[in-house]
This record gives C-alpha cells, structure tokens and sequence, in this order.
C-alpha cells in the first residue's frame, strides 16, 4: 500500500494525513494484512467491501488504531499536575473531584495519574472523594487497562524506588503489574468519543493524542465542543504535548507552565 492509498482510506474514515503520517508504516502493514485476508487486490475493492461489511469496516477501524504511550509521558505535566494544578483543584474541591480520561488505550496515564493522586496523601490530610472515569472505544484495550499488566519500556519515566510501591515485578523483572491499591475506584467503560462525554462536571479531561491528532478538523467540531462543555468552570483540559486546539477554545486559558493543559473560564466557583 503506497500513500495515495493509504490517503484514500484515510479520507474514506475522515482520519488526518497529519496526524497519521509519522505512525503510518506500522498502521499500513496492518491494514494490507486485513485486505489480504478479505482478498481485496487493491484500495478501491477494499473501500467496496467496507462499504457493506459493518464488520469489517469495523475491524478495518481497529486497524487504523495508534495506541503510543507510556507511565508518566510529558513528565512536565506530571510534575505540575502534583505541585500546582491538582493542589489548587483539591483546595477548592473539598468533597469530590471528577476525572475523565477520553481515549485511555490501554490505561497508563491513568495508573500514572492514581500514582500521582495517591502521592498527594502525604500533603493532604483528606483528599476529596475521587470519581474518575476512563474510555475507549476498544473492548480489548478496557480489558487490558484493567488488567494492569505492562513491560519495562512503559516504566522508564518512573524512578525504581517509586516503581517497588505501585508495582509487582514479574518474570525476572520485565513484567510489571499494577498493585491493587491504585487499581481500585477506576471507572472503566468501552466508550466511542463521538457519542458525547459519559457525564459533566469534570474537573479535570484528559484529551491526549487522539481526536485532536487523527481526525480531520470539521470532524472534530460538535465533539469538542460537547466536551468543553462537560468540564467545570475552572476545569482543566489536558491534550498532547503535540497538539493544537481548534478554534472553538475561547474560553480555554493556557497554563503558563504546561503549555498543553488549559483552564476553562472560572466564572463560577470550581
């Protein structure tokens, strides 16, 4: 599959070039694997057959996933997350703190953000109550976020003697599992993000390297915008490191520290 066809079907889904364009090798052996299983000689016939295969089509969209990530990626963030934009949102939050993370794959920045919130123990005498809401569209990549288990490559922004308190090494220390502690009170569900935000009130949305990267722009629209709206005032939106917001972010402050997380207008009380 050359680019031109790779562009075709990208088109056919409203995916972005831009976004694709650096992972594409990988997604473009997947996809010629599946046309080669369905017998499709060339782009055009395999567009035909997703075209009346809902099946198909689907695992053709499974395909086309990019699922890139690690324990603590963009360490800034982290680290202002710990010091500054969590502390804040805790003083100002004393009985409940809503979570969202859009697009978890497969659950690390969620176990990064339980480490993080956990650590917080040592600073806070209470901590409010946490409901935190994780999804994807994937079936298999919920099971394996739930299941907590990852290599060491994950692990590599995260120091050893944090990595013996959160985690149980397995296999002669390559296997890494989530420790039971951090795993409780996750609220995992198998969600496509162009069917809305699976609630409001979020104080905090993680929307990282996903709709802002691989859809084209006048898809991403009425999407966006639903989540803006499910996020509190003086809620934080949290997007990639590579990303850029569409226009439809006026009411969005960029934080002076993480240029990738943005404040929603305070106009209430958090």
């Amino acid at each position: 599959m050359d680019d031109q066809q790779f562009k075709q079907l990208l088109d056919y889904f409203q995916y972005s070039w831009v976004g694709y364009r650096k992972v594409r090798k990988g997604v473009k052996k997947r996809i010629s694997r599946h046309m080669q299983q369905l017998r499709c000689p060339n782009i055009n016939e395999y567009l035909k057959l997703l075209d009346t295969n809902k099946k198909e089509r689907e695992t053709c969209k499974k395909r086309m996933t990019v699922s890139i990530s690690r324990f603590f990626r963009d360490r800034k963030l982290w680290l202002d997350l710990e010091k500054e934009m969590l502390p804040d949102l805790i003083e100002a939050q004393k009985d409940k703190l809503n979570v969202w993370f859009a697009g978890c794959a497969r659950g690390e920045e969620v176990y990064s953000f339980m480490i993080v919130w956990d650590r917080l123990k040592i600073f806070f005498k209470r901590l409010p109550k946490l409901e935190l809401i994780a999804t994807d569209m994937h079936p298999e990549y919920i099971d394996k976020a739930k299941d907590g288990i990852y290599t060491k490559s994950s692990l590599k922004e995260i120091p050893e003697e944090i990595q013996d308190v959160y985690f149980d090494r397995k296999k002669g220390g390559n296997r890494f599992d989530v420790k039971a502690a951090i795993k409780e009170n996750i609220n995992w569900q198998v969600l496509d993000i162009f069917s809305g935000p699976p609630g409001s009130g979020f104080h905090i949305v993680f929307l990282r390297n996903n709709l802002l990267t691989y859809y084209q722009s006048h898809l991403i629209k009425n999407t966006f915008t639903q989540i803006i709206e499910s996020l509190s005032h003086g809620g934080w939106l949290i997007i990639g490191s590579h990303e850029k917001l569409p226009e439809e972010s006026l009411r969005l402050t960029r934080n002076p520290s993480t240029l990738w997380a943005y404040r929603k207008e305070a106009t209430n009380r958090i």
